[in-house]
């Protein structure tokens, strides 16, 4: 047993001075003729190329065609000039390498991972996929219906739709209110030449990155890269940038959308939060950490533990380049709404009342400290690290100062973040349940706007 002990303290330590020893290992950061900004980090310990590339080509560029970012970026892997679909997955999957593409709230993506030995087929398979997709109208058409397919089952599952309805109510009128995945409607009206037509206007190399991390020579990669990509011509980026959201709610406010058959309502309280790049972010996700970011926190604790009102309940600060949400969510039995909304309130407010004193702060910065270097262990990570602080305007310093940043929060600078950064006023309720059953009783929350889950778009 003392042995066990003597192990487990060992590796508990390791695991600290690993948090406060960590730092983003050196990369070469340039860029090509074409506007396209590279970063290249070595990294030798597997024979695995990482890459990870972004395009300002998010969501936030649907206009009023939700969903065709997201629709854009998949089809990118339907095909390109020399690899159709079915030739690009099968030499994809006979090496063992994977390439996937998604897009985001403000970005799209590509990711892949690959043996050294088999990168000259993925890098020719990169490149022709990035600049030459097809956009094959057969395998769009069948995938679109796997939307809509997917669109309507979402709607049986309130948690999986209600950031949706929250990000939309929250940010009414700005284009961080679309929806990613889109809704019924517009998405039944995108077509392929539509998402050829986003590729060719937002996946333009002046505002897109790719980074390269893994096992080989930076100077070799560096000619690669050139050669693969420099010759990528695209017309200059020629949407505007975006714009900073307003928040012109003003009061407390409640979106209720009507699900008859549900047993549980599901909610999020919250309102406006902070961008990534915020001098303040880590001392925010420390302070959050305690009030719902962690399994033993105060929300968690008010709602499951000790109440039994939930199964999970916790609080998040939701980021992006130009801004950001806050929300405490959960579910509860229809018959406990208002309880568990009262209850999370309540914990809310003494978060402000009492604030936090020395030992809780202490093992929130303790926790923190651990949490933090796993995120960034592998070449993947890695690699995804470089293109998001591209994409949200971040420096490594986020990285390399983190350790000083936690440890330098004190219990007073802890009430100048919550007074801050944690809303008490203005908050905004989305609740998911049945209408007729709670709607009497959440009215004292805020002004009542209803919606019908069944209907088309959030």
């Amino acid at each position: 047993m003392k042995t066990i002990l003597t192990l487990i303290t060992a590796l508990f330590l390791t695991g600290l001075a690993s948090a406060q020893t960590f730092k983003v290992p050196p990369y070469q950061k340039f860029k090509l003729k074409n506007g396209l900004t590279v970063y290249l980090m070595e990294q030798h310990e597997v024979p695995l190329i990482n890459v990870s590339a972004v395009f300002d080509a998010g969501a936030v560029q649907d206009g009023n065609r939700y969903g065709l970012a997201n629709m854009t970026a998949d089809a990118l892997l339907f095909g390109s000039a020399k690899y159709p679909k079915a030739q690009l997955e099968e030499k994809t999957e006979y090496v063992g390498a994977s390439i996937d593409t998604y897009a985001g709230k403000e970005v799209a993506k590509l990711s892949a991972s690959f043996a050294v030995k088999d990168q000259d087929l993925l890098f020719d398979i990169i490149q022709d996929v990035i600049t030459r997709p097809t956009f094959d109208q057969a395998e769009f058409d069948k995938y679109k219906q796997r939307q809509l397919l997917q669109l309507t089952m979402q709607k049986e599952s309130p948690r999986a739709v209600v950031n949706s309805y929250f990000n939309r109510f929250v940010f009414e009128g700005h284009p961080y209110a679309n929806p990613v995945t889109g809704t019924p409607t517009a998405v039944s009206a995108i077509s392929a030449s539509d998402a050829r037509q986003f590729y060719q206007k937002n996946f333009t190399a002046d505002r897109s990155a790719i980074a390269i991390v893994g096992d080989f020579n930076t100077a070799d990669m560096k000619k690669r890269i050139t050669s693969l990509l420099g010759g990528w011509k695209t017309p200059a980026a020629t949407s505007p940038r975006l714009t900073d959201p307003t928040f012109a709610f003003s009061g407390n406010r409640v979106l209720l959308i009507n699900k008859d058959d549900a047993r549980e309502t599901t909610f999020l309280i919250g309102g406006k939060g902070i961008t990534q790049n915020n001098p303040d972010f880590i001392p925010v996700t420390v302070v959050n950490t305690i009030l719902g970011g962690r399994f033993t926190s105060w929300l968690n604790d008010a709602l499951r533990v000790n109440s039994g009102l939930t199964y999970g309940a916790g609080s998040r600060f939701g980021t992006y380049r130009n801004s950001g949400t806050f929300a405490i969510s959960t579910f509860t039995k229809v018959s406990t709404t208002t309880e568990a909304i009262d209850m999370a309130l309540q914990v809310l407010d003494s978060l402000h009342r009492t604030g936090i004193d020395e030992k809780t702060l202490t093992s929130a910065k303790n926790y923190v400290k651990a949490d933090f270097p796993p995120r960034y262990e592998s070449a993947s990570e890695l690699a995804s690290l470089l293109t998001d602080m591209f994409s949200l305007g971040f420096d490594e310093s986020f990285i390399n100062n983190f350790q000083k940043n936690v440890d330098g929060l004190t219990v007073a600078r802890t009430r100048q973040i919550i007074d801050q950064y944690f809303p008490k006023n203005n908050l905004q309720f989305v609740l998911i349940g049945k209408a007729e059953t709670i709607r009497d009783k959440v009215k004292k929350y805020g002004t009542i706007t209803e919606k019908e889950i069944k209907a088309d778009g959030f």
